[in-house]
């Protein structure tokens, strides 16, 4: 097992050295109407560090650029996406290109993930850590 200080220091440095596409996500995630909470970029679970967390819905997005078609890292991507699920996260995908491509389709998508439809009204959430 990984030692905490070491995956913390391994999300602050992805922090640091995030792609264009990162960085137009999480502007936009900043500006969704979704009061009480908050999401986390480069945030670490487990042995892994997720792209995005949404703590209050246990909701994690991940971006994923053309390199995760090799069918090795597809592979670890499946492998790392059943562990987070079979721990009681939510992993919802994207490619890079549907944030540069269509921006606010992947926004409405994050929107139904945390509040259940287009049309709910977004409430406030509340973060409850688990004990």
């Amino acid at each position: 097992m990984i030692s905490t200080a070491i995956r913390r220091g391994a999300a602050k440095k992805l922090r640091a050295n995030t792609t264009p596409h990162e960085r137009t996500l999480w502007r936009a995630l900043k500006e969704l109407p979704i009061e009480g909470t908050h999401f986390r970029r480069q945030a670490p679970i487990g042995r892994y560090v997720v792209d995005f967390f949404c703590p209050a819905k246990r909701l994690i997005i991940e971006l994923d650029g053309g390199h995760h078609n090799d069918d090795a890292i597809a592979m670890r991507d499946s492998e790392r996406q059943a562990w987070l699920e079979q721990e009681g996260y939510r992993v919802i995908r994207f490619w890079n290109s549907d944030v540069a491509g269509d921006l606010n389709a992947v926004l409405e998508r994050i929107y139904v993930e945390v509040h259940g439809s287009r049309e709910a009204e977004a409430l406030p959430l509340k973060h409850h850590r688990r004990r």
